[in-house]
């Protein structure tokens, strides 16, 4: 085995002064401001923080430690197809920015599942860290969230988001400067692609219908889509910094531009993959035991190129700033929904009065802390489930789906109710979840991309068994060996079933049983429903055509949207929105016992 090389002293360095930094931000924020003495400035940054941090910051949460470890080992393993996923932000953008975030900035609805989420993330750049300079990997995991957990407490969403745009430079910097050096090394990118070619890698088009299959054109920018929407528009973390900003218009323009910068990021760990492949085609790390997990090949290839102090450091700096970034968010999203959904109204039934601000900030902090070390604890789960790109895609589909479907149910479906609502939500996830144990039970056959390790020197491996990994962990969570005769129960031919696919199926499961089951029971009266919590979905979408005013009628299925509620409000403040429309609201006579306006939140039927 070969001596793997470990950081010099500049990389120490430059790695412990992104630490110093994220950390000074928190300080900083402290310090100044309102000093995050108010829920308001702690979990939204008083709503006055700019489109292009936020932008940043939205880029920064989810271009994670995940995308990239795990683009990179995607690409190397089985080759370009998941790059075709990119063409599913065209679809997933513009659903977000029509149909649910108008509503959701107005409403501030909310979700909370990413806290398995962030353990993946948190146990990835571990890893990295472990494959390059032998610190162990738990040391990593407690050393990330200990820092992850003191700027956030301390300096707020203001923190947050301004080291997410710190961080996402460092990110951003760690992989241009691998791609750049390793192209040169590689002989030129056009050499690259002839290197991949030759071992079929270069793969764009398979348009099969076949949902068993591991990645189509079909299932990434089809079910890609349902992914995707699952993380910008019921994300609490995505949600929450759409309301950072002082407008729905200004929300719109920060979604909008994470496109282009969610293209670079997964073209970038693509074409990293693939460099990969050039160096690693004849001696893969993976055959000859040099590695043990795919998600180890980009740290290790850094390592072997990346030859000028400072820059290994740059680039694990990069590694833990997607883990930092996502992390932080997290933590911070699930305190300000636990406080107002779980807590504050908790306490008002048991003690008849709402919570002080001072006492709300604090409960807010003290949560932080909380999900902080919760985090760490689901890092060990994370530890169990193979390929990390996958992983965290199993989680969102399995999740994210139902809640997607739950959140689509309410607003796009005037009939559904609180029963159809709760039916559908369990039998999309029972279903979710069932498929993605059972494919970890069963696990589906997937072939990799050949390799080879003819050109390795390996005293300790013979050529008889150098076709096997020689590392006791398998490198992906479903299974790349041939297929035996080994009987395997009918039911698991369910379990072939694409994770691309998770999201797409747990949305359908949710929205038919939700439906059903509100027609079963008595379905809501159009004419009934409030409508500033439907979203006029035709009006939204075929915005530009000249449709009749009585066909634009029909189309709301009998909602009673109206042209004051729904248009010339992209430009208001939440508090502007909610003001006028709760005056539209009084004067269809829509109120309370008391005779005021419904809250808007208390009017969420679902």
């Amino acid at each position: 085995m070969e001596e793997r090389r470990t950081f010099h002293v500049a990389d120490y360095v430059v790695f412990s002064l992104m630490l110093v930094i994220s950390a000074g931000i928190g300080v900083y924020y402290r310090c100044t401001g309102g000093k995050q003495k108010t829920t308001r400035e702690f979990l939204m940054a008083d709503r006055k923080m700019g489109v292009l941090p936020v932008a940043l910051s939205l880029l920064a949460s989810f271009t994670s430690a995940i995308t990239l470890l795990g683009g990179p080992a995607e690409s190397y393993t089985f080759g370009t197809q998941f790059w075709v996923i990119i063409f599913s932000y065209f679809f997933t953008f513009p659903v977000c920015g029509q149909v649910f975030l108008p509503i959701f900035y107005r409403l501030e609805l909310t979700s909370a599942y990413e806290v398995v989420y962030m353990g993946i993330v948190l146990f990835a750049p571990a890893l990295a860290i472990e494959a390059v300079t032998g610190l162990n990997v738990w040391i990593s995991v407690v050393s990330m969230g200990v820092v992850c957990t003191f700027y956030t407490t301390l300096g707020g969403m203001k923190a947050v988001i301004w080291t997410d745009v710190f961080q996402c430079v460092i990110m951003f910097a760690g992989m241009i400067t691998v791609l750049i050096k390793g192209s040169i090394e590689a002989g030129g990118i056009a050499r690259v692609f002839r290197v991949a070619a030759e071992s079929d890698r270069i793969d764009f088009f398979n348009f099969s219908p076949d949902p068993t299959i591991r990645h189509t054109v079909w299932c990434l920018v089809v079910g890609g889509a349902f992914n995707n929407m699952a993380i910008y528009a019921t994300n609490q973390a995505q949600v929450q910094r759409y309301l950072a900003v002082g407008t729905e218009k200004q929300a719109k323009r920060a979604m909008w531009l994470n496109l282009p910068g969610v293209i670079l990021s997964i073209s970038i760990v693509q074409l990293c993959g693939l460099i990969i492949h050039a160096r690693y085609h004849g001696c893969d790390p993976l055959k000859n035991g040099i590695v043990a997990r795919s998600d180890q090949l980009l740290p290790y290839y850094v390592m072997e190129v990346l030859d000028i102090p400072g820059l290994p450091g740059l680039f694990i700096s990069g590694i833990f700033s997607g883990a930092l970034s996502t992390i932080s968010s997290g933590i911070n999203s699930l305190a300000a929904v636990t406080l107002e959904d779980l807590i504050k109204p908790t306490l008002k039934v048991l003690k008849k009065k709402d919570m002080t601000e001072e006492r709300a900030t604090l409960v807010s902090k003290i949560l932080v802390v909380g999900f902080g070390g919760l985090c760490m604890l689901f890092a060990v789960l994370a530890s169990t489930m193979g390929q990390v790109l996958q992983a965290s895609n199993s989680v969102f589909g399995a999740i994210g789906g139902p809640l997607l479907g739950l959140f689509s149910l309410g607003m796009l479906f005037p009939w559904a109710n609180s029963a159809g609502a709760i039916v559908g939500l369990l039998s999309g996830i029972f279903i979710a979840f069932w498929i993605a144990v059972g494919a970890k039970i069963f696990p589906p056959y997937s072939p990799t991309k050949s390799t080879s390790i003819a050109d390795c020197i390996l005293p300790n491996v013979t050529m008889a068994n150098a076709t096997t990994p020689t590392v006791p962990f398998a490198t992906n969570v479903i299974s790349t060996l041939m297929p035996t005769d080994e009987p395997r129960p009918a039911i698991a031919e369910l379990y072939t079933l694409s994770y691309m696919w998770y999201s797409a199926t747990a949305f359908a499961v949710v929205v038919v049983v939700g439906l059903l089951v509100s027609f079963i029971t008595g379905p809501n009266k159009p004419q009934q429903v409030d409508p500033r919590l439907i979203c006029p979905v035709f009006d939204r979408l075929l915005c530009c055509l000249p449709l009749p005013q009585s066909w634009r009628h029909s189309l709301h299925c009998g909602v009673r949207h109206s042209q004051q509620e729904h248009e010339h409000s992209e430009g208001e403040s939440p508090e502007t929105a909610a003001s006028r429309l709760s005056e539209a609201a009084t004067a269809r006579g829509e109120q309370t016992s008391t005779g005021a306006p419904k809250p808007l939140r208390q009017q969420t039927r679902v």
